[in-house]
């Protein structure tokens, strides 16, 4: 879906199913400020490029692969972005896919 067009009914089932999950609503809800929740990071700017995946895992006290499916999943519905940097993969929000999201949400 490209964030600029509104999701039709099947794009809006899958980012109703990514945030169908308590855990992916809460990277969510990190994700906002991740200066606040997680630690300081080598190499990449938490205001730039989000959180390390390493970091998320730890703060959801689940395994990598178990964070790395619900990653998978927010950024399969367009509401993370991923960033490779140095061997670790950073993730932060896409403010414009939630925002079409909760209008999309509120017009049903």
């Amino acid at each position: 879906m490209a964030v600029t067009e509104q999701p039709t009914a099947t794009e809006l089932e899958a980012l109703l199913k990514a945030v169908a999950s308590e855990r992916r609503v809460q990277i969510l809800e990190w994700l906002k400020d991740p200066v606040a929740h997680f630690p300081v990071q080598v190499h990449g700017d938490p205001l730039v490029h989000g959180a390390c995946n390493q970091f998320i895992a730890d703060k959801l006290g689940v395994s990598q692969p178990a964070a790395s499916r619900h990653l998978k999943v927010l950024t399969d519905a367009g509401l993370i972005i991923p960033t490779a940097r140095r061997g670790w993969t950073y993730y932060r929000r896409n403010e414009v896919a939630l925002d079409t999201l909760k209008q999309r949400f509120a017009a049903l």
